[in-house]
């Protein structure tokens, strides 16, 4: 299940270094809410043995805005999305998001709108294209690599596939990059992070195709990033 929260941002901009860095926090804190064992857990090991965190969320996301390279601009027009495809995940933050009238994502107030369930495409055919709002982080030898390196799509199906055996879900799949935008750099408590959005088709058993669209592609989507439209 993955739903969009449009709010209003009671500020004109955010500074960069704050436009992944709340995602985490704020993605436990609405879980923590409605079932603090579940935020321990993923908080601080990941889920059902594993290192990863079936969660996905983007960053806060803006329209009637002006680019600026010096901050990030924002505007009484945005809207937010968190997913997850374990239903347990999903629900509490859900359940967390009906009980605020507000976010706060670092130095904005984010005041809410409305929330909408966005239901997963048909993908009955075993084939999605998804399109990121966010960069995909993929690394290879300790490095983020981006779309045009060789060893991306290898790297890439390597993590869907792992996420699939999580959800105990098949696995096989077959990837193709069809366009990407420009690499970017961004910091998550000051730590770096690289990557670049993209348009990708995937092939691979529906209800896989089905779990990504609700939880994201590469790492760090429950920092923000691999958010798919």
């Amino acid at each position: 299940m993955r739903f969009r929260v449009d709010l209003a941002a009671d500020g004109s901009s955010l500074q960069w270094d704050n436009v992944f860095t709340p995602a985490r926090a704020l993605a436990y804190d609405l879980i923590r809410g409605q079932d603090p064992e579940l935020a321990e857990e993923l908080h601080k090991r990941g889920y059902a043995g594993s290192p990863l965190r079936p969660l996905g969320i983007s960053s806060p996301q803006f329209r009637g805005t002006r680019k600026s390279h010096s901050v990030y601009a924002t505007s009484p027009d945005g809207s937010l999305w968190f997913g997850s495809p374990v239903p347990r995940i999903a629900s509490a933050l859900l359940a967390g998001i009906a009980g605020r009238q507000t976010l706060r994502w670092a130095s904005l107030q984010l005041t809410l709108r409305g929330v909408q369930l966005e239901p997963a495409p048909d993908h009955q055919a075993g084939e999605a294209v998804f399109a990121t709002r966010t960069p995909i982080l993929i690394k290879w030898e300790d490095r983020y690599i981006h779309p045009d390196h060789p060893r991306f799509v290898e790297r890439l199906s390597h993590n869907l596939r792992h996420k699939a055996d999580l959800l105990g879900l098949p696995a096989d799949n077959d990837i193709e990059i069809i366009s990407s935008g420009p690499p970017r750099k961004f910091l998550v408590q000051r730590a770096p992070r690289h990557g670049s959005t993209a348009e990708i088709r995937v092939h691979a058993d529906s209800t896989l195709l089905d779990a990504l669209y609700d939880w994201g592609l590469g790492l760090g989507t429950n920092q923000g990033f691999g958010w798919i439209r």
